[in-house]
């Protein structure tokens, strides 16, 4: 089974001039914990509820004033949408990650994978393992 048959199309995706603020709203409003970032029509970065609160929030940072750009992760792991899930899963394992961006072949962003997605359409012993890899760590 390929990543396009499990994946979410319906992505947000966050401007690294965004506010926390904003972004922060988005997230509640979307009830997610993660948001793609781009810029020129390229992924950039992600930007994590918890890049929020530890980058930002702890260090005393304005969520009105501070950036996307100043707290996201740059370093991104993804897959394609034709890479094969058993195998996504498992690097999602190793990278200790619950969700990745998914790219096309031109490298543009057309979806997000998550455990939960491979665990409801695809066998248990796929997000099984992957999710036991992950929390062991």
């Amino acid at each position: 089974m390929q990543v396009s048959e499990v994946m979410s199309t319906n992505v947000k995706i966050a401007s690294p001039d965004d506010t926390l603020q904003r972004i922060a709203q988005s997230m509640a409003e979307l009830d997610a914990g993660v948001m793609p970032v781009g810029a020129n029509d390229r992924l950039i970065g992600m930007i994590t509820d918890r890049d929020i609160v530890i980058r930002a929030v702890s260090r005393g940072l304005s969520p009105e004033s501070t950036t996307v750009r100043e707290v996201m992760s740059v370093e991104v792991h993804f897959c394609y949408a034709d890479d094969d899930v058993d195998e996504v899963a498992q690097n999602m394992a190793d990278w200790r990650v619950r969700r990745l961006p998914v790219l096309d072949l031109d490298k543009r962003l057309v979806g997000i994978v998550s455990l939960g997605d491979i665990s409801r359409d695809t066998s248990p012993g796929s997000s099984g393992a992957a999710l036991r890899d992950i929390s062991a760590r």
